[in-house]
């Protein structure tokens, strides 16, 4: 009898999954500001730096008009924020590798009309039949929108709107008196001291 042989060959295939961790400096470096609208004096306002880098980033500076700010934190916060404020901005964020920096953001402090007062043309002596031209002169950001003007703490309805200046063309007597106006541009108002026409 023949006998037959048959050989087995077992082949065993073993798979290793390796992970590979990818080093690399900072990138994609942007400044994030909440609130994302109008910033208005007063108010808290943070800057957050955002960064992607492996190993993740350890370091952030931040430049207020390329001069270094006292934050080295992810997050700068100004908990009451004023016009000088103002500004462009940018973060540095760094990891050990390198580092980046981000795009510029420009901070725009907003406030309410503040420096309010009067000034008369001419600035001399008032005469009956004569010209004179009451101007209300304010700071603001966004610029005064609208001037209430009052002779005697009451308001003249009629020097309402949006015109900085008022002109009596033939001032009278009648016209001496305590004026003062007000500015408001939506965010807030302010009031300018007394200023005493006396027509003569």
């Amino acid at each position: 009898m023949l006998l037959q042989r048959y050989s087995i060959f077992v082949v065993l295939s073993l798979a290793m999954q390796v992970t590979l961790s990818v080093r690399y400096a900072p990138k994609s470096t942007s400044v994030s500001v909440n609130p994302s609208g109008g910033i208005v004096e007063g108010s808290a306002v943070t800057l957050t730096c955002n960064s992607d880098g492996n190993p993740p980033v350890q370091s952030y500076t931040w430049y207020k008009n390329r001069a270094i700010t006292s934050s080295l934190k992810q997050s700068y916060t100004i908990k009451e924020v004023k016009p000088s404020d103002s500004g462009e901005y940018y973060c540095e964020a760094g990891n050990g590798i390198g580092t980046d920096r981000s795009p510029y953001e420009h901070l725009d402090v907003q406030y309410a009309p503040k420096s309010t007062s009067v000034s008369v043309n001419p600035s001399g002596e008032i005469v009956e039949g004569g010209a004179v031209t009451l101007i209300c002169n304010s700071n603001a950001k966004p610029p005064v929108q609208r001037y209430t003007w009052y002779k005697n703490d009451r308001a003249i309805t009629s020097w309402t709107g949006s015109e900085q200046s008022y002109t009596i063309k033939e001032v009278k007597p009648s016209d001496s008196g305590e004026y003062y106006c007000e500015a408001g541009n939506g965010i807030g108002t302010d009031t300018s001291p007394y200023k005493h026409l006396d027509v003569q």
